[in-house]
């Protein structure tokens, strides 16, 4: 019986301790699973930062682009869009400057009343109207003066003069009178008649007014019904056929004006319009060699020809052209694109894609502007129709677009 009893407690305790260490092997099955979850966590997190990695380079690509635009050749060509190769070229100092644009010395006539009275206009004038030289602009009537009218009273002077002539001319012969009385009734006689025959023919209507000039009235000075002294200006007449332009320059600048030789200039009219004084006949009359008491500018006329698109009298935006330096690289005005003080261009390396460049600007020569940075010989930028690939770009922009082709 003892000998069945141990047997029996040998035969438990062996299946215990196989199961134990079935228990032992099921725990490490387990950790084994468990590690495989780790190695499978370590992968997915492995895709993902290989994922997030992709995706960064993506968005770097997508940064280093977005400048790019995609704007075909026949819309770009359509749309207006012009390109020019970058080539460096002199380009002249320049002295940006304001002045204003001036009638030139004899090209204006002042009409002005011959005698005192109330004055009518021959017709209703406007400004920049064309009157021919001797035409009658006006009459002045005296009628109703306490002196009495004009015209009247040189008619009676006249016909008393006359008489008075011809009674002195008959008896100076048989030496009645002095020879010295005669010549006074003479001078007398030819005062009365130039008098006569300047107001007195005019007839009831007034004394008439003429110009001596011919050209457009600039500017009227009186209107139907006023009272003129004689002398007063009843209006200015202007033939418009030479110009001034005059820049008030600031004294800094002295100097450099010993090289300006022509000019350009825009009005406040015609902002989009450069006027080159180079095609206009125009040339430099003088400068101020000093500075004035009353101003710190120093005045620089020039004198030419009128197109006529130029007002006289307007203020003008100018540049002065002075001498030319040599290998500068400058684009047309139009190539430029404005952002908040920042200036950029758009630079065409390949036929259907357009770059946003950021430049940095120098002088303007009123068509021209000296590129500093941003631009290097041979590439080829838009020079006019900017604003269209700007507006082209707006939805094209091409991230990952690169021209390692």
């Amino acid at each position: 019986m003892v000998l069945g009893v141990s047997a029996l407690m040998g035969c438990h305790n062996h299946e215990s301790d196989s199961h134990n260490y079935e228990g032992e092997t099921h725990v490490y099955d387990g950790e084994q699973r468990n590690d495989e979850c780790e190695n499978h966590r370590h992968e997915v997190e492995n895709h993902r930062y290989d994922g997030d990695t992709r995706a960064h380079d993506h968005e770097g690509e997508a940064r280093e682009n977005t400048d790019e635009i995609v704007f075909e050749q026949a819309k770009a060509a359509a749309s207006g869009v012009v390109s020019d190769t970058v080539t460096p070229a002199p380009f002249s100092t320049v002295i940006h400057t304001s002045g204003k644009v001036l009638p030139a010395l004899g090209d204006e006539a002042t009409v002005a009343a011959t005698v005192a009275g109330v004055i009518k206009l021959s017709r209703s004038m406007a400004e920049g109207e064309k009157i021919g030289r001797g035409a009658a602009v006006a009459t002045v009537s005296t009628r109703n003066l306490a002196e009495g009218d004009v015209g009247s009273r040189a008619r009676i002077a006249y016909e008393q003069a006359k008489a008075e002539y011809d009674r002195a001319s008959s008896l100076v012969d048989d030496r009645i009178i002095s020879q010295s009385d005669y010549r006074a009734a003479q001078a007398e006689y030819e005062r009365a008649k130039l008098a006569y025959e300047a107001v007195g023919r005019s007839g009831g209507s007034g004394v008439a007014v003429v110009s001596p000039a011919a050209g457009y009235v600039k500017q009227l000075m009186v209107k139907d019904g006023d009272y003129v002294e004689v002398g007063q200006p009843v209006m200015t007449v202007t033939q418009n056929r030479r110009l001034f332009l005059r820049a008030e320059v600031a004294e800094r600048d002295y100097e450099a004006l010993r090289q300006v030789s022509s000019a350009r200039f825009r009005t406040a009219y015609s902002a989009q319009h450069t006027y080159d004084l180079a095609d206009m006949g125009g040339r430099l009359v003088s400068y101020g060699r000093s500075g004035g008491a009353s101003s710190a500018f120093i005045p620089v006329t020039f004198e030419f020809d009128n197109t006529g698109s130029v007002l006289p009298d307007s203020y003008a935006d100018i540049y002065l052209i002075g001498a030319p330096r040599r290998d500068v690289i400058s684009v047309p005005e139009t190539a430029l694109i404005e952002e908040q003080g920042i200036y950029f261009v758009y630079v065409h390396p390949d036929e259907n894609c357009y770059q946003k460049r950021e430049v940095k600007i120098g002088a303007s020569d009123g068509k021209r502007v000296e590129i500093l940075s941003g631009l290097a010989p041979g590439e080829v930028v838009v020079t006019q129709g900017a604003v269209r690939v700007k507006l082209a770009g707006a939805g094209n922009s091409i991230p990952g677009h690169t021209h390692n082709h």
